[in-house]
């Protein structure tokens, strides 16, 4: 899980709004805030000095005859992560929060975040600006009307705010005297100038076919066949987040921070197929390979990218109907269809097909995890060897994780920035270590490790909370129940099409029964070699009923302010349940496969039958990646797999001791020389 969008996307941030309590990050206290009611103002060394960014902006405003700008914080994709030259908000205000708008008057400016954020904004912002503690539309809009006089004009990019927002905004200003203008120039960039960084230039390349798990071309005559059979027949489906594109071609790049997409759109019609692209980024093999030198339905037209809005727009001209999902599709291009000629829904056909994958796809996901769960044992036998030591911090060991992962077959780097947080550190909501600021890994405090790799075959996400000293009594049942929480929604049986949001509280109950919580989301979409957050499975309130051969995390947790933090996270399979009577049901196959802490259970909380899955799951474990350690000549490693899955007992004692841990390595190395 990544650690900026735990309850939400960023395209859905100014609606669901994660409100986290706990502590902000800077509370080391290492660095100072500003304090902008001194005369002289008090800035910390932190804070940028956005004056002559801001200056700029409002020639470019003034030339539009804007008196309020409006910039957010995402791209033209509604991505999840952006890319440098799209670090708008970032480049006018300082702050590098990864979720917030700004908003520029003549006279002022503004920040509003949540408050993960506010003492993260107001280290980084100058007095320039004013930090909102407010995330709503209505909030800002309030703020844009208490400055902007009647008649005044309002400008934004339609291209960063989605269909929603804008309907939004626009209800928020009917009647206000006030004009929400749309300007497809952003004036940001004009302000930018030559320093902006460049768009990305990658190559972007085909995936292997082995690593696919149909051909493109069998993907769009599926999603053909759904167009026909729409009950509106659509003409026409245009595709706008980046993954749908990446998928729909089995294409990959770079151009978005861990995750391995590039900049595109696609228009399929039932006889053409327009992809929206940077032409030069592909070689001469991948042209080949996408038919771009004819002009049947099967092959692929290439245009520029920074077309697209004039394309569709010309194309909805026509006799024509166009398809959109509406969660990813911005106000740029809806704006350009005319509103009898749209037909709508809130996902395309693609973000479902792609939600749902196929036994090759199953296969790849799943041979991922276990070279993923090698990785991560490797990780946690290391620690066990140097935290004693003191020779780790936070940030050496997500930096070890990360190496680890960039080491193994098909890799292409983490799927997220690491998780990497000691004691107290992991009760923050949004939290990773720098080299800078990190804490020292101690055999006295509980560490939390979140992270998860991009590979060829799949992508990876997974959450272990250990312990290498006394844990107290709090902590071990606190990380009991959250495991009893884990494992009572992985064993869960549910009709099929059960909503996630429906069974969610399966993961919450043991927790509840003694005054806990916590206060994220319970899980999350995962793909293949795409998105580590793939929307749109899951168990949030709008996520689509669950169906076989969809993959979601599992991941409670438990924060105890200021002290520790617990996250226990696996990726699991919908499958099919058996039953004693007939009838659709699901369960869930899990295909992470590492083990939990045994020095953190308490295992006379768990029900017989908690106890039977977990010995169950451990025996899976030794079965998918012990002959993974053996071929690779891991016998450290093996050994440590095979102590930390010995079966619990109500019974027998659950810690592992160093003497214990020697005699299995003696044991292992005796049976391989054998």
């Amino acid at each position: 899980m990544a650690q900026a969008h735990w309850c939400c996307y960023p395209w859905l941030v100014l609606l669901c709004a994660c409100a986290w309590s706990y502590p902000q990050p800077g509370y080391l206290g290492r660095e100072d805030v500003r304090n902008c009611s001194t005369n002289p103002p008090h800035l910390p060394v932190t804070a940028a000095n956005t004056t002559i960014q801001l200056a700029a902006l409002r020639q470019w405003m003034q030339a539009w005859n804007l008196t309020a700008y409006i910039v957010p914080d995402t791209d033209a994709h509604m991505s999840e992560y952006i890319g440098k030259h799209d670090e708008r908000r970032a480049w006018i205000s300082g702050f590098t929060g990864s979720a917030g708008t700004a908003v520029v008057t003549m006279g002022k400016a503004a920040v509003w975040t949540d408050s993960r954020y506010w003492t993260q904004a107001d280290r980084q912002m100058d007095c320039n600006w004013e930090l909102k503690k407010e995330v709503s539309i209505s909030s800002i809009v309030t703020w844009i009307l208490a400055e902007v006089p009647a008649g005044g004009h309002v400008g934004f990019d339609p291209f960063l705010l989605s269909v929603d927002s804008w309907e939004n905004y626009n209800l928020e200003f009917q009647d206000s005297n006030r004009r929400l203008v749309s300007v497809p120039t952003n004036l940001v960039d004009l302000a930018w100038g030559s320093d902006r960084p460049p768009m990305p230039s990658q190559p972007i390349y085909a995936l292997p076919k082995e690593f696919t798990g149909s051909t493109w071309q069998e993907k769009v005559s599926t999603v053909r066949s759904y167009m026909k059979n729409h009950a509106m027949a659509p003409t026409g489906l245009l595709l706008s987040a980046l993954d749908e594109t990446a998928w729909l071609f089995n294409l990959r790049s770079g151009d978005i921070p861990y995750n391995p997409f590039f900049y595109s759109y696609t228009l399929l019609t039932d006889s053409s197929i327009r992809l929206f692209v940077n032409k030069s980024r592909f070689s001469l093999e991948t042209l080949q390979y996408l038919n771009t030198s004819c002009s049947s339905p099967m092959c692929v037209q290439l245009e520029d990218y920074s077309q697209v809005r004039d394309s569709v727009k010309a194309y909805a001209s026509g006799n024509v109907t166009i398809l959109i999902g509406l969660s990813y599709t911005t106000y740029g291009l809806y704006e350009v269809i005319p509103k009898e000629k749209l037909v709508t829904q809130e996902y395309s056909p693609v973000m479902l097909m792609k939600a749902v994958k196929n036994s090759r796809e199953q296969a790849l996901l799943k041979a991922s995890h276990v070279r993923d769960a090698v990785v991560v044992i490797q990780y946690l036998v290391w620690l066990e060897k140097n935290v004693p030591k003191g020779t780790v911090d936070e940030f050496s060991g997500a930096e070890h994780i990360d190496e680890l992962r960039r080491n193994e077959s098909f890799s292409s780097g983490p799927s997220f920035e690491t998780i990497s947080a000691s004691g107290l550190n992991a009760a923050l909501a949004h939290y990773s270590p720098t080299k800078d600021l990190h804490r020292k890994l101690s055999s006295d405090e509980m560490y939390l490790v979140d992270s998860g790799g991009q590979y060829w075959d799949g992508t990876t996400d997974i959450t272990r909370t250990v312990h290498w000293g006394t844990p107290t009594a709090f902590q071990k049942e606190a990380y009991t129940r959250v495991l009893m929480g884990n494992i009572d929604l992985s064993r869960l049986i549910f009709p099929a099409s059960t909503k996630g949001r429906m069974v969610e509280a399966f993961a919450r109950r043991a927790l509840w029964e003694v005054g806990l919580n916590y206060g994220h989301g319970t899980g999350h979409g995962i793909g293949n070699f795409l998105c580590v957050h793939e929307w749109p499975v899951g168990f949030q309130s709008n996520n689509i009923a669950m169906a076989k051969g969809m993959f979601t995390s599992i991941e409670p947790g438990y924060y105890q302010d200021g002290e520790f933090g617990i996250r226990l996270e696996d990726v699991a399979l919908v499958v099919e349940a058996k039953t004693k009577h007939p009838g659709a049901y699901l369960t869930f196959e899990v295909v992470s496969f590492v083990p939990y802490d045994r020095n953190l259970i308490d295992v006379s909380l768990l029900s017989p039958e908690q106890l039977q899955y977990l010995n169950q799951y451990y025996q899976t474990i030794r079965e998918k990646v012990g002959p993974e350690l053996q071929r690779r000549q891991l016998l450290e490693e093996f050994a440590w797999l095979e102590q930390h899955t010995q079966p619990l007992s109500a019974m027998a004692p659950i810690t592992t001791s160093l003497t214990s841990m020697w005699v299995a390595f003696t044991l292992a190395i005796l049976s391989w020389s054998s």
